[in-house]
């Protein structure tokens, strides 16, 4: 396998094993205390060991800090804040999948803050509400390949008043280093993979449909999609596959910086699923890539034949649809959202919400209380 360096959006570094450059990147940013944000389950891996073992020995003062919910809220912000504090860390390692990585670059963007987080959402120009304060340095390590926050300017947080999923944006949320090393991702559950890969691929898609004008991530998009086309059924047969693990850990930063073009209906519903059910994100994007497709259909079936031809598929929308079926299967997605717990009788209130989501502007078709409902109903 390849092992590069690269700067796009921020400093990348690729390859297996360059989990070991972690301490020397510390030494480079100034860090000296890191603290580790990772998720309860990884804090007791061998792979989050390993790395305290090594960050010790390189004689830095390492914390860990794990009371990450799978959909982060205010107040695991809040008590990780405390913590960040009381350890006094001049640094965050962000180790683990997006909701670790998310909630990693809110507390270094909010160590410096007195607003409240909810005062950054992604609105108008609301980040510059922000103090002129320096954020603490990040250095994100995914040892998961589908949300491709380790590249992100945002971060989503989940508010448990409203249960309403709200992306927190500001330019210096976007880490300063990012470590992807493929074998970090091995030990993925075979259902997270799974998930987290169809992530990547929603965001790569949902950035291709979107009608802004942003010529280099539209590109981007549609090379991310072919990467996950051709690698995800391997990974998750195969988990061993390097090869395959490192491609879809470049198709996940890739599909993150797609984004920057827009993402529509799919997260749009996706979100406030999220945060009223507690499932997961990417398998919940799964299960709505095809009736958002349909929705979707006027506006871009000709970008999808065209697309097609790049993946050397049957130049047909139905044909693509197919694709999405059969790579879901083979994946083991859930049918629909109805067997993920998604009731009928809640399609109004999360409609409400998805029509006030960011994503909803960048939809290919202008999007409305009717036909996002029957958008969802189909799913479920």
């Amino acid at each position: 396998m390849a092992i590069a360096n690269w700067s796009f959006p921020t400093n990348i570094k690729f390859g297996c094993g360059r989990i070991s450059e972690t301490g020397v990147a510390c030494e480079e940013l100034g860090i000296l205390r890191p603290l580790i944000v990772t998720d309860k389950n990884l804090a007791k891996s061998q792979i989050t060991i390993n790395l305290q073992d090594s960050l010790s020995k390189s004689g830095l003062k390492v914390n860990t800090f794990s009371e990450v919910d799978s959909n982060p809220n205010e107040k695991n912000l809040e008590t990780g804040l405390n913590y960040l504090k009381e350890v006094k860390a001049d640094g965050i390692l962000a180790f683990g999948g997006g909701s670790a990585i998310d909630l990693a670059k809110l507390l270094a963007f909010m160590y410096s803050q007195d607003r409240p987080v909810w005062d950054f959402e992604d609105r108008e120009d609301w980040w510059k509400r922000a103090s002129g304060k320096p954020t603490l340095p990040v250095i994100a390590i995914p040892t998961t390949a589908g949300t491709g926050s380790e590249v992100g300017r945002a971060s989503v947080l989940t508010d448990k008043n409203s249960l309403t999923k709200k992306i927190i944006f500001h330019p210096t949320i976007l880490p300063n280093l990012v470590i992807l090393d493929p074998e970090l991702t091995v030990s993925m559950p075979q259902e997270i993979t799974a998930g987290t890969g169809m992530d990547a691929l929603a965001h790569n898609l949902e950035a291709y449909c979107s009608e802004s004008l942003h010529p280099m991530a539209h590109g981007i998009a549609l090379e991310g999609m072919r990467i996950v086309f051709e690698n995800l059924e391997n990974v998750y047969k195969s988990p061993k596959d390097l090869n395959a693990r490192g491609q879809m850990m470049i198709s996940a930063t890739m599909g993150a910086v797609a984004f920057q073009k827009g993402l529509g209906a799919v997260h749009a519903l996706s979100h406030p699923i999220g945060a009223k059910y507690n499932c997961h994100h990417g398998t919940t994007n799964a299960i709505l890539i095809n009736s958002a497709l349909k929705l979707n259909k006027p506006s871009i079936e000709k970008k999808i034949k065209a697309a097609c031809r790049y993946l050397n598929f049957e130049e047909t929308f139905d044909s693509f649809c197919g694709k999405i079926d059969a790579l879901n299967s083979t994946l083991n997605i859930p049918k629909n959202l109805g067997a993920m717990g998604v009731k009928i009788s809640d399609v109004q209130n999360i409609v409400n919400k998805a029509l006030i989501d960011p994503s909803t502007s960048t939809n290919p078709v202008i999007l409305n209380k009717d036909n996002l409902a029957e958008t969802l109903i189909r799913a479920i």
